[in-house]
């Protein structure tokens, strides 16, 4: 009798112990996996020549050791991947700045273990503690304005031609940007909404405060309203040889649909020309 009340008290107290043993083993694992996680120590946004810029520090749960060490650690901003470096001791942290995305507010900076841990933890983990940096509005100069023309070819062979006043402050009542292509086809900005300028090259001559921007506007596409352009235009000094053009315009309600998207690259005629401000 004392031996199966013995043997009864045992079992209970094993299927006590075996849900507590479980507990235990789950809050462990969940330590060891948190501690891997590459951590955020720090995102803060601010100007750089006239433009906004992130600044962010990724560091190791652990310094020193191969433990804490990483082959591979991608930088997001928004989820999109932005910067790829190495968690190598003594310090197992690395630092950068990039350009902040442009036409929005606040953007979440991120870190993601690409590859797996030098202690064979496996890869594919996000930090548990992203940071979210808002995007300072004042860096653009505003000070300046662009005009021109000319004809661009793109890799595809579409032909593009474009005229175009824009000012980077907004104001004034002559901002318009035309664009016509291959087939037939033409924008008309009617709405200029965003610009940003900066001073990343030579200009001159003119002399000007500005030889970049970046715009943002909507308008109509052959005629149909609902659609927008975002564009890039550099001048690079005379004779306008080296000066370069972007232009996507797409839906604005569906922005899958591409109806034009040439990236960066250096006109094949026609001239761009920054300018400073009219007062």
């Amino acid at each position: 009798m004392e031996i199966k009340s013995l043997f009864n008290c045992k079992t209970a107290l094993k299927r006590m112990a075996s849900p507590l043993l479980v507990g235990v083993a789950a809050v462990a694992f969940q330590g060891v996996a948190y501690a891997h996680y590459p951590v955020i120590v720090s995102a803060t946004a601010s100007c750089s020549n006239g433009a906004a810029v992130i600044n962010y520090t990724v560091g190791s749960w652990q310094t020193g050791t191969l433990a804490g060490s990483n082959n591979a650690i991608e930088v997001l901003f928004n989820g999109s991947p932005v910067d790829s470096e190495a968690l190598n001791p003594p310090s197992d942290q690395f630092s950068g700045t990039m350009p902040a995305p442009l036409f929005v507010s606040t953007v979440v900076v991120d870190a993601y273990a690409a590859d797996a841990w030098d202690d064979g933890y496996a890869g594919g983990e996000s930090s548990d503690d992203p940071t979210t940096v808002t995007i300072p509005t004042n860096c653009s100069t505003g000070i300046g304005r662009f005009t021109g023309g000319g004809k661009d070819v793109g890799a595809d062979g579409v032909t593009i031609t474009k005229g175009f006043e824009v000012d980077c402050d907004l104001k004034q009542p002559s901002n318009n940007l035309e664009i016509n292509w291959t087939g037939g086809n033409h924008f008309h900005m009617e709405n200029f909404y965003s610009a940003v300028c900066t001073l990343q090259g030579n200009p001159n001559p003119p002399k000007a405060p500005v030889n970049t921007i970046v715009g943002m506007g909507t308008g109509r596409y052959d005629g149909v309203e609902g659609y927008t352009v975002v564009f890039e235009l550099q001048d690079n000094g005379e004779p306008g040889t080296n000066d370069k053009t972007s232009f996507l315009i797409y839906e604005t309600a569906n922005p899958s649909n591409v109806v034009l998207n040439l990236p960066l690259s250096v006109i094949t005629s026609g001239n761009i020309q920054a300018h400073v401000d009219q007062q």
